[in-house]
C-alpha cells in the first residue's frame, strides 16, 4: 500500500514537472496557478487509464505500436486535460506535439530520477 502511494506521488510530481517544463518552453501553451494542481490530477488519472487499455489495443492489434503507446496516452491525456480543466491551454497543432514530447520525455525522466533522490535522502536521513 505505501510503495503503491509512493508510486502515485513520484508519477503526480513527475507529471507535474513535464507540465511545467512544457508550458515553460511553449509560448502556445499556458497552465494557470489555481487549477494548475486540478490539471494535474486529471492527466495523471486519465494518463494511468489509457496506458494499460492502449497497450493491450497494440498488442492485440499490431504489436509494432506498443512503442508508441506512452507518446499517444500523453497525447490523450493533455486533449482530455485541457477540455476538462480551466488550467491548461493549448493552441497550434505544432504546440500540441512539441507540448506532447515534451511532457513525456520530462515525465518518463522524472519518474527514473525522483525515486532516485527519495532514496538518497531516506539514505543520508539514516546515516545521520
Amino acid at each position: 500500500m505505501i510503495r503503491m502511494l509512493i508510486s502515485l506521488v513520484i508519477q503526480l510530481a513527475a507529471n507535474a514537472l513535464g507540465l511545467i517544463v512544457a508550458a515553460a518552453i511553449l509560448d502556445k501553451m499556458t497552465i494557470t496557478g489555481a487549477a494548475f494542481v486540478i490539471a494535474v490530477v486529471i492527466f495523471t488519472v486519465v494518463y494511468a487509464l489509457m496506458q494499460p487499455f492502449l497497450t493491450q489495443l497494440a498488442v492485440s492489434k499490431a504489436s509494432a505500436l506498443r512503442g508508441g503507446v506512452a507518446l499517444v496516452a500523453t497525447f490523450i491525456a493533455l486533449i482530455i486535460t485541457a477540455a476538462i480543466s480551466s488550467g491548461l491551454s493549448i493552441q497550434g497543432a505544432a504546440t500540441w506535439l512539441e507540448a506532447t514530447l515534451i511532457v513525456w520525455v520530462v515525465s518518463l525522466l522524472g519518474v527514473f530520477i525522483l525515486p532516485l533522490i527519495f532514496v538518497k535522502n531516506r539514505v543520508e536521513e539514516r546515516r545521520s
